[in-house]
């Protein structure tokens, strides 16, 4: 009897979440550039934060829907229409979870406001690293293309994050 111990991890959940888990770190990552201490009002930071994502996410799954309604004539109210336009939202939407639990440790004054939006900075980034190896092995497992793209898509996150010091 023979037992392969080899870990294959499933990634098929990922892969059909991979849209809104980059969109989601790059729409924090770009909150993030503008988000300032609240030193009045300590829930401000997070809230604002959580919900220009809401907003942001909102905006998009409803005009994925009115473009789907324009493209094929079938009408929006409908449980499919729906589940397709917020299909990837999920995904954004919980991406913004951390961040702003993190920034909200900050506003009760749990942490320092920079080091929580440090943490946040590296929790995208970290993800953008995860999901642009993974775009590398999905196109040439075993070669190269995994490190090039989360040198490259993980460069992207750090420049956003660098950006913010630029401007601050």
């Amino acid at each position: 009897m023979h037992v392969n111990l080899t870990l294959h991890p499933d990634w098929k959940p990922i892969d059909q979440m991979a849209l809104g888990l980059i969109y989601g770190a790059i729409l924090v990552q770009s909150l993030l550039m503008a988000l300032e201490e609240s030193h009045g009002a300590p829930f401000r930071p997070a809230i604002a934060l959580f919900g220009s994502v809401f907003a942001i996410t909102l905006a998009k799954a409803f005009s994925e829907l009115l473009a789907h309604a324009i493209q094929t004539h079938e009408r929006i109210l409908t449980r499919q229409a729906w589940a397709t336009a917020w299909r990837h939202s999920y995904a954004t939407l919980g991406v913004a979870n951390l961040p702003t639990a993190i920034v909200l440790a900050a506003g009760l004054g749990w942490i320092d406001f920079d080091f929580a939006v440090a943490v946040a900075q590296v929790f995208c980034v970290s993800l953008l690293v995860v999901m642009g190896a993974r775009v590398g092995w999905a196109i040439k497992p075993g070669s190269w293309l995994p490190a090039t793209g989360a040198v490259f898509v993980g460069g992207i996150g750090t420049a956003l994050a660098a950006l913010k010091y630029a401007i601050h």
